[in-house]
């Protein structure tokens, strides 16, 4: 998969897609695009990667909490029952 560096605009490679889906790792195995030869690979903080339209990665692939609210409030109404 290809992603685009905010802070370069260089497109990079995603090299470990489990990475990248996992809320819980905060950087990705990567490969630069750009020059005729292939880049070394090297490791990318996802909260600077965008899709090449440059919308930012959805939540549940950056924040391992992004249903501690709902999971909290399913427990409070499941005890108001």
């Amino acid at each position: 998969m290809l992603l685009k560096d905010q802070d370069t605009g260089k497109l990079v490679e995603v090299l470990s897609l489990g990475d990248l889906y996992s809320p819980r790792h905060d950087r990705v195995a990567g490969r630069l695009h750009y020059g005729e030869e292939p880049q070394d690979p090297a490791y990318f903080d996802k909260g600077k990667l965008r899709f090449a339209s440059g919308e930012p990665l959805p939540r549940c692939w950056t924040d391992p909490h992004y249903r501690d609210a709902e999971v909290e409030a399913a427990h409070h109404h499941g005890k108001a029952a």
